[in-house]
């Protein structure tokens, strides 16, 4: 500690609580008593005390419950009980309650001066403890990602060589893992921090959309463009640029970006202006783009282009030894957002996700604590709040028949995509209009998934 204690003498003998007060005021304590255990009760709830010395046998309320009353109120006061009929029993019970030892009367200052001593060091080394922990903490967290795999350190050492540079970042892994958190954390850790992130979700938007979105248009440019639009690359002027699922643009769109990234320039739809930026491109994507380089669907300058550095995010069931670091983080977040007392995750229900293969990588893991932490109703979140029994089923419970088995395929695959029509129907090998097809086919449902 870095201050002397402060400390409260609890006796309902005077001459014990003044003769205590003066020893413990000559070695320069902030000292003051108190006559019974009611009185105590009510100096404890006006201020936190470090230290009380409490005697066992007191009328009214005794030495035991005003122990349990006083740390009830504040947890980290430490208690040395006092008492002149040392029994086991009362050792024991009052240090099952708390305390933190006791001393038997009549006993000397220099008994109390020692027992305060060891009060001191106990604090402090709890401290140390808390601090040494909170440093431990800090090393398993960068921004908003959450790892202590050998897997996640590597990760965490990359976003801290890169950031700083300019160069083009290229993060690959599937679907969930968190590419975009760590593009949030090369831009948060770079020169350009205090200028925009933007991020466009390539997939998700058709191809001329995607066309506008990026490079803007001008008025009249083409029916319904009633004014002139700043693209994203506009807006990240001086920024960064996420462009997330890289691997779905086509290959006119391809070209377009290979320009900028060679020129820092571009053209709005329906313009001659040329307009240049200095905005550092950070992609993302969940495929393969040296097969797809292969099956000539994506350009491989631009792959070139893109890959000058490249971060692979892993799997979730590549590092498993992350679950428990995630999950008490989910339930913190979730709890704080639902306004409820957090809670705790049973052994069982962690084993339950320690077994699970997770394919929808952290995100799932996510969906699946905040499910828990609705359905839920104790102070724990038990193995029955989590959805794998009805989920994995074992292939004997499988359907028979094809039609129901391409249901709860389907079912399955939008439930892990979040009702992503775009990316569930990647998943699926089909296209969209496909998917739809078939979602209206089966009766499928977003209130269902």
């Amino acid at each position: 500690m870095s201050k002397k204690p402060r400390i409260l003498i609890v006796d309902d003998e005077a001459a014990m609580r003044e003769s205590l007060k003066d020893w413990l005021m000559e070695d320069g304590y902030e000292v003051n008593s108190a006559e019974s255990g009611e009185a105590a009760v009510k100096m404890a709830a006006e201020r936190n005390w470090d230290i009380v010395l409490l005697d066992l046998k007191m009328p009214g309320m005794d030495g035991i419950e005003t122990l349990e009353r006083i740390k009830e109120i504040n947890p980290d006061a430490e208690v040395l009980m006092m008492t002149a009929y040392a029994t086991v029993d009362t050792a024991v019970q009052a240090m099952k309650d708390g305390a933190f030892d006791y001393l038997v009367k009549p006993f000397d200052p220099d008994e109390v001066e020692i027992q305060i001593k060891k009060i001191v060091e106990h604090k402090d080394l709890v401290v140390q403890n808390i601090l040494l922990r909170k440093k431990l903490e800090e090393k398993y967290h960068y921004d908003e990602i959450i790892g202590k795999s050998d897997a996640m350190q590597e990760v965490f050492e990359l976003i801290d060589r890169v950031a700083p540079t300019d160069s083009t970042v290229l993060i690959t892994g599937e679907s969930g893992t968190g590419k975009e958190l760590v593009a949030q954390a090369i831009h948060g850790n770079s020169a350009r921090c205090y200028m925009p992130f933007i991020a466009v979700s390539c997939g998700a938007l058709p191809d001329t959309l995607l066309e506008s979105e990026l490079f803007g248009y001008e008025r009249g440019a083409f029916s319904g463009a009633e004014h002139r639009k700043r693209g994203r690359f506009e807006m990240a002027d001086k920024g960064t640029l996420f462009l997330d699922e890289i691997g779905d643009i086509s290959l006119k769109t391809q070209v377009d970006l290979l320009r900028i990234l060679q020129q820092k320039e571009f053209l709005r739809l329906g313009s001659e202006e040329i307009i240049k930026v200095d905005v550092r491109i950070l992609a993302a994507t969940n495929r393969d783009l040296k097969a797809a380089i292969r099956e000539k669907r994506f350009r491989e300058d631009l792959f070139y282009r893109l890959n000058v550095i490249s971060i692979h995010v892993p799997p979730l069931r590549k590092r498993k030894e992350d679950i428990p670091l995630l999950v008490t983080a989910f339930i913190q977040k979730y709890c704080l957002e639902m306004n409820k007392e957090e809670v705790k995750i049973a052994s069982s229900a962690l084993k339950l996700l320690m077994d699970y293969d997770w394919p929808g990588n952290v995100r799932e893991l996510e969906n699946i604590i905040e499910r828990a932490l609705v359905i839920g109703q104790g102070q724990k979140i038990e193995a029955d709040d989590l959805p794998f029994s009805r989920r994995d089923m074992a292939p004997a419970e499988l359907p028979r028949s094809l039609k129901k088995m391409e249901r709860v395929h389907i079912r399955r695959i939008l439930k892990e995509t979040n009702w992503n029509i775009s990316k569930a129907a990647r998943e699926l090998d089909i296209d969209r209009q496909t998917l739809y097809n078939k979602i209206d086919k089966y009766g499928i449902t977003k209130e269902e998934i």
